[in-house]
């Protein structure tokens, strides 16, 4: 038995490992960025490791990883399924596994209560593997709090030098992959698959509001290709006026072209939303849906207050539009791309959002498949 340190060299999609008592915590987001913005929503989101995977080069014929979920179980509920860890073997999908236990944090949506109580690490143990040399990436679930506790193998293992071009993508929680069923299935991780680029996701839940801490880090960060999915979590907080959110939008992306004067940058809207096309933000819990043990959202503001800045996805989408054909004709890796052309009325009848908010497994592919064809192939921005 090889334990094998688990170091940076190993991980892909991670932009800070942090030691803890138990193991060590993949971040997407660097130390001193998450120094700028004592939120809890985003402290959560930043340690569910979307993207996140673990690659190296082995001929082990079985692996264990040790880690330590964090679940998060909401009063009156269904319960949350437990996180998937996906494993590829030469990029083809060889296992998947689940770790049952962990720390648990029980949260009253109403209240805004919790309490928390610790677990153990969990082992799950990869067997059956070809005693010969392979590539293996352990996916980690994009939706559950999860510290590298140990991994262990039977073969040496070596880092793999990717080679490949990175997509980083900024998003709310549709990019961190809400509803998706395993981590690989979420739509950047499939876009990414479909189009052979390293993916660096910084698509967190509940949390893209243009702060200027992610331009900064999308800046310093190496990437090939970049997109910025944009909106939805704006309307939802009710963050900006219109006057306020045109110069934050130039303002992100003036410190992104600091870092990446040319790279290819695609600015994409949200996809439809029915509940925020026309109505603004806030968005507020269904309460009806939740006193029946349902997670739904509804839009709370005023349509009449459009007129006097409040933020529609359809104002933001024709800001957006705006803001990109104006700064083109001096930035001509500068794209823009309508999000109802990912998901629009017609797939909203085929496919309605399970929440009003987050499509479903199933949309998550449809997503992708339309992103892929684009963004990289024909005469796409990603080309």
């Amino acid at each position: 038995m090889i334990t094998v340190p688990i170091t940076s060299d190993l991980l892909r999609g991670v932009l800070d490992l942090e030691p803890t008592a138990r193991g060590l915590m993949p971040h997407r987001l660097p130390a001193w960025a998450r120094t700028q913005y004592d939120d809890p929503q985003l402290e959560m989101v930043d340690s569910q490791p979307s993207g996140v995977r673990l690659v190296f080069r082995t001929a082990a014929t079985w692996i264990e990883l040790d880690t330590l979920p964090t679940k998060r179980d909401y009063v009156g509920a269904p319960p949350r399924p437990d996180g998937v860890y996906d494993v590829l073997v030469d990029g083809r999908l060889f296992t998947q596994l689940t770790a049952p236990d962990g720390d648990v944090i029980t949260i009253n949506l109403m209240t805004g209560a919790t309490e928390t109580r610790d677990g153990a690490p969990q082992t799950l143990r990869i067997d059956g593997l070809a005693a010969v040399p392979k590539t293996v990436e352990i996916w980690l679930p994009h939706n559950e709090t999860t510290e590298l506790v140990a991994l262990r193998t039977d073969q040496p293992v070596e880092p793999v030098p990717s080679g490949r071009r990175v997509w980083l993508h900024h998003g709310s929680s549709i990019s961190h992959g809400s509803n998706a069923t395993h981590p690989t299935g979420i739509w950047p991780a499939l876009a990414a698959a479909q189009a052979g680029v390293e993916l660096v996701n910084l698509g967190f839940g509940g949390s893209a509001y243009l702060q200027p801490f992610y331009a900064r880090t999308i800046r310093e960060t190496p990437a090939d290709l970049i997109s910025l999915k944009l909106g939805i979590n704006i309307v939802n907080s009710d963050s900006y006026r219109l006057r306020s959110f045109t110069p934050a939008v130039h303002g992100f992306l003036d410190t992104i072209r600091d870092g990446h004067p040319d790279t290819p940058l695609l600015v994409i809207s949200s996809i439809l939303c029915p509940i925020h096309e026309d109505t603004p933000g806030p968005t507020g819990w269904n309460l009806e849906a939740l006193a029946a043990g349902e997670i739904r959202f509804s839009a709370t503001g005023n349509p009449d207050e459009v007129p006097a800045g409040k933020l529609t996805l359809a104002v933001i989408r024709a800001e957006l539009d705006r803001i990109v054909a104006q700064r083109a004709l001096t930035d001509p890796n500068l794209h823009y791309l309508d999000g109802r052309a990912l998901y629009g009325e017609p797939d909203n009848a085929a496919h309605p959002l399970l929440d009003d908010l987050h499509p479903d497994a199933a949309t998550h592919e449809l997503i992708a498949d339309r992103f892929t064809q684009h963004a990289f192939t024909a005469k796409g921005p990603f080309v």
